[in-house]
């Protein structure tokens, strides 16, 4: 049976979201309630978990675009061509400046509020459990997805720590691109023994 779509459609879901977040920031994740929220929005309870079936949904509401995107830079493409097309998408990322890479304007705070909840913390490797698999499935090579996911995962954590100790900006993106460039080289050769 198709599932419905909840009520008050996309704007409704971009409001709930954009309440939440801005809430989530000043407060705290673990300080601010569902029902807070719904209040804040001007909708019910009912109608937040419609759109978000978790709490921590609510912040980290672009996950299933951010899966999708990434899923859609390999679908149809041969996998002795995916590594390319990866490499190829989260350069544009980095180029973008987009929020998935970590390198968008008003990232500090979201990193911040990250750090400070174990919840959101478990969530985000839920979600990159949920890419590794999304990627596999895509690409039909269960290794790759993992390499890929466990890479991008360590470039995008150390761009956080960096933007949290308020690193020079144009500094943290160019260590987010090293760290890419070594997560490619190494997708396409293998990881060099430490010495």
């Amino acid at each position: 049976m198709p599932r419905t779509a909840p009520r008050g459609g996309p704007e409704t879901r971009a409001r709930i979201a954009e309440t939440a977040s801005g809430m989530f920031v000043e407060r705290g994740f673990d300080a601010v309630t569902v029902a807070q929220v719904a209040q804040a929005a001007g909708v019910s309870s009912v109608t937040v978990f419609k759109h978000f079936p978790r709490k921590e949904d609510l912040f980290l509401d672009r996950s299933d675009e951010t899966i999708d995107l990434f899923r859609a830079s390999v679908d149809g493409v041969p996998l002795d061509e995916a590594v390319t097309a990866l490499e190829a998408l989260t350069t544009r990322l980095v180029d973008d400046r987009a929020p998935v890479s970590g390198l968008a304007p008003g990232s500090e705070a979201f990193f911040r509020t990250i750090a400070g909840s174990p919840a959101l913390q478990a969530r985000a490797r839920e979600l990159a459990a949920d890419a590794q698999a999304a990627l596999a499935e895509a690409t039909g090579d269960e290794l790759l997805a993992a390499f890929f996911v466990a890479g991008y995962a360590t470039v995008f954590v150390g761009t956080a720590r960096r933007i949290i100790a308020d690193e020079d900006r144009d500094a943290v993106a160019a260590a987010h691109r090293a760290g890419l460039d070594r997560l490619f080289h190494a997708l396409r050769t293998g990881v060099a023994p430490a010495t």
